[in-house]
């Protein structure tokens, strides 16, 4: 809504509109654009493709190093990198940047601009929530409590509610949507022989997964499993560009992570969440091809259905093996 539509009625007193009006959360842009010379729209496909290839570098940096204190945290020798992957790097570099592309080439198609910052009728937006809020309150707390609470807090309830309890949900229900649709396509693609052979082989000739190899992949298994199930994960979110823009962003580089053949303790994208690289790595295993189908995200969908391997049961599994024998 822009910001010269008429004011909606509400029963918060002028101090409590003051308060709404004249705070902002310290992420917020009254910007039209976020850069001067560059619209929100392409910033949010630009942004997924530099933080890959950002991220690509430093893990490739580490890769290529003799630092000694790194070998403990590796997942994989380097060498065994080199023999028993199935494609080279020129290759795999060649089908990422094909992905990108396209997928890129469907976001200009895709996304519309749309009023941002100031341009945004925040303030009524917010009073557009209040009576949300305040049969909100009142079924919860009672009606003289609800009241006492609006009529004490509501601004800042509002506030809360508009500039944070909004947008985070937005975020994680997108991660949600993302993680859904991965799982089920990536699963369906491992139980399906013809999808296996003719697709998702591809991205298995990277038996020993590294950073810049995270996107290689069929060019319409690229298409369809991450640059479809992102826009899905957008649209059904409802974001805005700058919420699409961090979802996009944190999509990109979490999906390096996964494929960088590192357990880094001090890694925030590991220590978020168990769907790491460790575990991804697992899946790329002859062991666990049939497990770890979760990406990139959390692994919900893998521990309710029955496909989570860890290390534990890969080693459970090897002593069993012994026993029997």
């Amino acid at each position: 809504m822009n910001a010269t539509d008429a004011p909606t009625p509400s029963a918060l007193s002028p101090a409590q509109v003051h308060y709404l009006s004249t705070n902002q959360p310290f992420y917020y842009s009254p910007q039209a654009d976020l850069f001067d010379w560059c619209p929100d729209t392409l910033v949010a496909l630009a942004a997924p493709v530099i933080a890959y290839w950002v991220s690509s570098i430093f893990f490739h940096i580490l890769d290529i190093s003799a630092w000694k204190w790194l070998d403990k945290y590796r997942i994989h020798e380097s060498a065994e990198v080199k023999s028993r992957n199935l494609v080279t790097r020129a290759e795999v570099i060649r089908a990422v940047i094909l992905q990108q592309i396209v997928q890129t080439l469907i976001g200009y198609w895709y996304m519309e601009e749309e009023p941002s910052g100031a341009l945004v009728d925040h303030l009524g937006n917010m009073l557009r929530l209040e009576p949300a809020l305040t049969r909100t309150l009142i079924w919860t707390l009672g009606e003289k409590l609800g009241a006492r609470v609006l009529d004490r807090d509501g601004a800042q309830l509002l506030y809360a509610v508009y500039w944070w309890a909004i947008p985070v949900a937005r975020f994680f229900f997108g991660m949600f949507i993302i993680d859904t649709w991965q799982y089920f396509l990536h699963r369906a693609m491992h139980v399906n022989r013809w999808l296996y052979k003719q697709f998702h082989s591809v991205h298995h000739r990277l038996y020993v997964p590294y950073a810049f190899g995270a996107l290689y992949n069929h060019p319409l298994e690229g298409l369809v499993l991450d640059t479809i199930g992102t826009a899905v994960a957008e649209l059904l979110a409802g974001m805005s560009t700058r919420e699409a823009m961090l979802l996009f962003l944190i999509s990109s580089l979490k999906t390096v992570d996964d494929h960088c053949g590192y357990r880094l303790p001090f890694d925030p994208l590991q220590l978020l969440t168990s769907n790491n690289a460790d575990y991804h790595d697992i899946h790329h295993q002859v062991i666990g091809i049939k497990s770890n189908f979760a990406q990139p995200f959390f692994v919900h969908w893998d521990y309710i259905l029955g496909t989570r391997m860890t290390r534990k049961d890969i080693e459970h599994r090897r002593q069993k093996q012994k026993k029997d024998l």
